[in-house]
């Protein structure tokens, strides 16, 4: 094997990185077509999951007999809304396939090979150092079928998470990654009080990112939602839930007049409801969830261990007397977080995988 295959095989991680989070319950995946040490065609899986990356790439090639194929995830075997990816490459005589991670779909787990061998074609799996965890919520979406939870949070450097004479905690530079953060999930979860209180958009306000706006979940149990929210002036710009219960029908009429959609459950007090309603969230077609809250829903998330990763925005000013909580932070100060290298002008980027 020689360095070449690492190269390339990063080359397609690099492109599925780019629609991750807006392909549905489709995988994003990138492919890379190689012929003669020269990159010839590339793909990805397209937006809201298909064309798939393989046919992207290749079917613009009139010839590319005897190249070789490199994609990061095990192509597609078996028939589904498109014909499988297995069959392109065969009739566009690919000589060679090398893959990073097997498909956990039971309809293509390690099928390619056998597929693809029968048609004279060498398949290989390749391990990557650098995307090794790359589809971890795909794998958490085909196991669990619920969608892989992240949370962001920003606080202050003596860990506040509320100003009271400004709007924000972080800096801009912090805040642009935020918007990019929410590119990469395909919607956002959070509560009526956190959003009464912030007055947030939760979309993607940076150019060419400004028409991914992820879907919006909102728990109210009591219809509590204002009605001068700046996020009322996009409504009609993405898809909206509000999470309520059925005891609030007089209420709902109103809200669904603004555009406003509804998502039923009876009540989010314990683990079995938390999972329930993600559940729920996952047959809507949402495979990434990003959670947007206060340090109270935080909390309870974390807990019951309802999370898969969690980043921490922690600004380089103290607020002292201008800052708030509504609970300790002392959770937050026990995780062991891993620093992030990225310049935020004074702040700091932290992560938590769970």
């Amino acid at each position: 094997m020689t360095k070449n295959h690492n190269y390339y095989l990063d080359l397609a991680y690099q492109l599925a990185e780019k629609n991750l989070g807006k392909t549905g319950l489709n995988p994003s995946v990138g492919a890379i077509v190689v012929k003669n040490n020269s990159v010839i065609s590339s793909g990805i899986t397209s937006y809201r999951g298909r064309p798939h990356a393989e046919f992207n790439a290749l079917s613009k090639l009139k010839n590319c007999a005897g190249a070789t194929l490199y994609t990061s995830l095990e192509p597609c075997v078996h028939y589904g809304k498109t014909p499988p990816c297995t069959k392109i490459i065969s009739k566009k005589k690919i000589k060679k396939v090398y893959f990073g991670s097997y498909d956990p779909d039971i309809r293509s787990f390690k099928k390619a090979k056998s597929f693809l061998s029968q048609k004279g074609i060498d398949v290989k799996k390749i391990k990557t150092k650098n995307y090794k965890n790359f589809y971890k919520s795909y794998f958490i979406n085909k196991k669990l079928k619920i969608p892989y939870v992240s949370a962001k949070i920003a606080l202050s450097n003596d860990f506040f998470s509320i100003n009271y004479k400004k709007r924000w905690i972080t800096n801009q530079s912090s805040r642009k990654i935020v918007h990019l953060l929410r590119s990469r999930y395909d919607c956002i979860l959070s509560t009526s009080k956190t959003i009464n209180l912030d007055n947030s958009l939760l979309n993607c306000r940076i150019d060419g990112l400004d028409k991914f706006k992820p879907d919006l979940f909102i728990i109210d149990f009591n219809l509590k939602l204002k009605k001068n929210l700046l996020l009322n002036k996009i409504i009609n710009k993405r898809k909206t839930f509000i999470i309520t219960n059925r005891s609030n029908l007089k209420k709902v009429s109103i809200y669904r007049k603004k555009g406003y959609k509804f998502l039923f459950i009876n009540t989010l007090k314990d683990k079995k409801d938390f999972i329930s309603l993600y559940k729920k969230i996952y047959k809507l077609g949402y495979s990434r969830v990003l959670l947007e809250t206060g340090l109270v829903f935080l909390d309870t998330i974390i807990k019951n261990k309802l999370i898969n990763n969690l980043y921490l925005f922690k600004s380089n000013i103290n607020l002292s007397k201008i800052g708030k909580n509504n609970i300790s932070p002392n959770f937050l100060k026990k995780i062991k977080f891993k620093q992030i290298s990225i310049n935020l002008n004074g702040d700091k980027l932290f992560i938590k995988e769970f």
